[in-house]
């Protein structure tokens, strides 16, 4: 079964025809279903096998404590992105995935554009998108964040241009092996992984950012991963658990 095939929509044709998604009458064998659940978009499979069902909310949860108490422009991704004093890059979040990463850029007044390559992956984040922008307390940060459907890997430059957002950071995350004592956790990356796979055309990724991005690329890697195969980073920031690989074509200075 392919990766394409996994999924079905359980009743709502606008969605599936949105998404290129099948209806679950159509794929009644497709283990993963995308459907609505206390008034938000889910992607649901067997609980034993996936856990709980996955969504996108940038309004409550650990997003809204992070929002909160993340500690602003002092956090690791902030600065591997160049948020510093009097500076506010525009970023392209390549490998957009559950929009964390970006949520946290836009909360600190970044305009963020979202690339997501799978399609429920991308209707999880239009989802909490729209939610996000009728909330008043995330409505300001949402307006900061667009979403794309396309592969970075194929086609960045094309989505970069037809976005208007000038690409002056690209942040990049690719899927990698990650290790947790957390049963939870290890369902969840087991559904996302299940659609996303590996990146096994990491370097392939890394080039084309590094083609579009007019001032930095930054990758972020599992701490003691080896980095992407090309040229080597130029700084590195290490946390406690993962780093930014930071590749600089020009510094970027207050506006």
């Amino acid at each position: 079964m392919s990766i394409g095939s996994r999924v079905a929509v359980e009743s709502d044709a606008d969605l599936a025809k949105r998404w290129a998604l099948p209806l679950r009458v159509e794929a009644a064998d497709a283990p993963l279903m995308l459907r609505v659940e206390a008034g938000r978009l889910v992607l649901a499979g067997d609980p034993g096998t996936y856990g709980h069902p996955l969504a996108v909310d940038f309004v409550a949860g650990r997003v809204a404590h992070r929002r909160r108490f993340g500690g602003g422009r002092g956090q690791l991704i902030a600065r591997a992105c160049g948020l510093g004093k009097g500076v506010t890059p525009s970023v392209v979040d390549a490998t957009a995935g559950l929009g964390r990463d970006a949520f946290v850029l836009a909360s600190l007044g970044a305009e963020v554009l979202l690339v997501e390559r799978v399609a429920a992956i991308a209707a999880l984040l239009e989802d909490g998108l729209v939610r996000a922008s009728a909330d008043p307390d995330t409505a300001e940060i949402a307006a900061r964040m667009r979403l794309v459907h396309g592969d970075a890997g194929r086609d960045l430059a094309r989505r970069v241009e037809e976005s208007g957002i000038a690409p002056q950071v690209i942040h990049l995350d690719p899927m990698f092996p990650h290790r947790t004592k957390s049963a939870l956790v290890k369902k969840e990356m087991r559904l996302f992984r299940e659609l996303a796979g590996d990146d096994a055309d990491a370097p392939r990724l890394l080039e084309a950012a590094l083609d579009v991005a007019t001032h930095r690329v930054v990758v972020k890697r599992p701490r003691k991963a080896p980095p992407i195969a090309g040229p080597s980073p130029r700084h590195t920031l290490e946390g406690k658990t993962s780093r930014y690989d930071l590749y600089v074509h020009r510094a970027l200075t207050a506006s």
